[in-house]
């Protein structure tokens, strides 16, 4: 059993200041959970922790201070715990935390390499932080900094801790220690939440680790995996979303082989999950922040270390050119039923990047859009669940909350919304031309209603 004083330089697990850097998908349940003070899973301590969300969008801390979040990932109960968090964008307001997580979006640029900058603002203010706190000389405990937000490995000590020590002047393990525990965050699904996910853990030394892994262990109730160092924690993140993304494109291979066989891909896949060890997934389009962005950042990292991962970025370019497919894929079905493509108009339900979600980041329905203006077709765009605002403000197009009263030649449902299946095929079939296509990329009803599938 370890001693009571193990931690005697680190601060009170109990009674510590955390401040959360970046109130997105991730950033925000994890606040909502450190400030719920329920009891320490492996201690049976009370918990008396202050919580303090910070953001440079100061529209988000307007939005949560009333308790609207548009991410959607808040229950009802979980929103009353959020009048327990000091939402900020005030630096000054988080000078005397003691510990700092950092949940920032780690984005691709147009040539798919690594966009850094909001890590490195993060981390940049974090330092302020600790310099400011240390000039006053608030208190002698080692301050704790945890990265969330995924990277390459080797990201947090190559690129962001330098960043602490050279505006700050102050030595790790002497003034502050730091660690790594990727986020697992799944947007939208109401299962598979942050208390219900194993944690990954990971401290710059043994001691850090343990106390990182306490701290999460008191809100983490499927408990927490500690590994041996910060790069391999990093690297399970980033190959987590790496292997689904190269499972769902050999998926969608199958799904463009099969089609142009003549041969139902659904039917085949469930006849194959009939096996114990096959991966039943769905062809489809791929985007998101995670699947669609991560395996850039490991492609990156390898190459650097001189090694070009073939399989991993081929997976990729399957994936990435979906949309060009499907977009084929609906004008060959057009062309076969003698409708004009040209000026045609075309109806896309759904625009987030997943199915009951209004999350728009790196959406593969863009592509989709973007293909089609090309045969300069009449595009209207129904989804219900986004932020009509964000996505004219972010792409400059408009959405629709209901569909227009028009007929369509073409209607691809390209998101698997609940609220789609709900509607029901008569009634989107109402909006169809009597010569129409309708192509079900997400397998929401049958063929037997005389839709097209991939």
């Amino acid at each position: 059993m370890m001693k009571k004083n193990i931690f005697k330089e680190f601060p009170d697990l109990s009674n510590c200041k955390i401040t959360i850097l970046g109130l997105g998908y991730v950033g925000l349940p994890l606040a909502v959970e450190f400030a719920k003070n329920s009891k320490c899973i492996k201690t049976g301590n009370s918990i008396n922790r202050k919580v303090i969300g910070f953001d440079i969008n100061k529209e988000r801390i307007n939005q949560l201070k009333n308790c609207f979040d548009k991410t959607m990932e808040l229950d009802v109960e979980d929103k009353k715990y959020i009048k327990l968090i000091n939402l900020t964008t005030d630096i000054q307001d988080i000078y005397d935390s003691d510990v700092f997580i950092v949940t920032v979006p780690t984005p691709i640029d147009a040539s798919k390499n690594p966009i850094l900058e909001p890590l490195k603002s993060a981390t940049t203010t974090i330092a302020n932080a600790l310099l400011k706190k240390h000039q006053e000389d608030l208190d002698h405990k080692k301050s704790i900094i945890i990265y969330e937000s995924t990277v390459f490995p080797g990201a947090t000590e190559e690129i962001c801790i330098p960043i602490i020590e050279q505006i700050t002047n102050l030595k790790v393990d002497d003034d502050f220690n730091y660690g790594y525990s990727p986020e697992r965050i799944n947007p939208g699904d109401k299962v598979n939440k942050l208390t219900s996910i194993k944690k990954i853990t990971s401290g710059n030394n043994e001691l850090t680790k343990i106390w990182i892994d306490q701290l999460y262990s008191s809100i983490i109730e499927a408990g927490t995996f500690a590994v041996s160092s910060i790069k391999t924690a990093e690297a399970a993140k980033i190959i987590e979303n790496t292997q689904r993304d190269m499972n769902i494109a050999l998926i969608n291979e199958f799904a463009l082989i099969f089609r142009r066989m003549g041969i139902n891909t659904k039917e085949v896949i469930d006849a194959a999950s009939t096996k114990w060890n096959f991966i039943k997934l769905f062809p489809g389009l791929v985007g998101g922040h995670c699947i669609g962005v991560d395996p850039y950042y490991l492609t990156y990292k390898s190459k650097e270390v001189g090694y070009l991962p073939n399989l991993i970025i081929t997976a990729r370019k399957v994936n990435d050119s979906m949309g060009g497919n499907i977009v084929k894929e609906l004008v060959k079905s057009m062309v076969k039923k003698s409708i004009d493509i040209f000026r045609s108009n075309i109806l896309i339900m759904g625009f987030a990047f997943k199915e009951n979600c209004p999350d728009i980041r790196n959406t593969g329905v863009l592509n989709v859009y973007n293909e089609l203006i090309d045969y300069e077709c009449k595009i209207d765009i129904y989804d219900p669940i986004v932020d009509k605002k964000e996505v004219f403000q972010e792409y400059g197009i408009e959405i629709y909350d209901e569909i227009p009263q028009k007929k369509y030649s073409g209607i691809l449902i390209a998101v698997g919304h609940t609220c789609f299946k709900e509607k029901g095929i008569k009634n989107i079939k109402k909006y169809a031309r009597k010569n129409s296509v309708i192509l079900d990329l997400k397998y929401l009803f049958n063929q037997k209603d005389g839709l097209d599938f991939l």
